[in-house]
């Protein structure tokens, strides 16, 4: 079924677009909640009319949205966020994290309007904020551990832990090819001397 959009959505189109969609969502969803209207003959010529006499009006909300990408030129954010010991985000960091940034270093903007891959594992990573349909700003962002020394700590015992582990088996081992020998261990020298 073919309707004429009336508002911009999501994963769909954008106002006055004529989009194709499944029956049952133009029918039950998209219709009755005013999103759209069905693209009959006689709204299709509407639609022509209407986008002819706004096509000023558009070419300024275009411009509009080109100035408003160029007040995105330099911004990197960093995010910090809870890292388990593995590496692995407690969590991911998605649109609404960028979004929330982006409002905290004074650019507020629609999460919807922010596509991102789910990040698990921090790193760099970009993200696409379409302000207009024929305007999308990349944003550079760099997911950070906002627990990185207690990590480094974490791991260091960690390691301490394992060289202390491996020295006893290394130290057991050496007993143990001793005994088979038939050689007095390290332990056994010192009492005997002692005697």
């Amino acid at each position: 079924m073919k309707i004429i959009l009336k508002e911009d959505i999501v994963n769909l189109g954008y106002k006055n677009d004529v989009v194709e969609v499944k029956n049952g969502y133009g029918r039950n969803y998209l219709i009755p909640q005013g999103k759209a209207t069905l693209a009959t003959p006689s709204a299709l010529k509407m639609l022509a009319e209407n986008l002819r006499q706004q096509a000023h009006k558009i070419a300024k909300l275009k411009a509009d949205a080109e100035a408003k990408a160029a007040t995105f030129d330099g911004v990197a954010l960093t995010i910090p966020v809870k890292v388990s010991p593995t590496g692995t985000i407690y969590g991911s960091v998605g649109a609404v994290q960028i979004a929330k940034a982006l409002e905290e270093a004074g650019h507020p903007v629609d999460h919807r309007y922010v596509t991102v891959e789910n990040v698990k594992v921090p790193g760099k990573y970009t993200a696409s904020l379409q302000l207009h349909k024929e305007v999308a700003v990349q944003i550079p962002f760099e997911v950070t551990a906002e627990n990185a020394a207690e990590l480094a700590a974490e791991k260091a015992a960690r390691k301490a832990e394992e060289a202390a582990h491996q020295a006893a088996l290394a130290a057991a081992a050496a007993e143990a090819e001793a005994a088979e020998n038939g050689e007095e261990t390290p332990a056994e020298e010192s009492t005997t001397a002692a005697e």
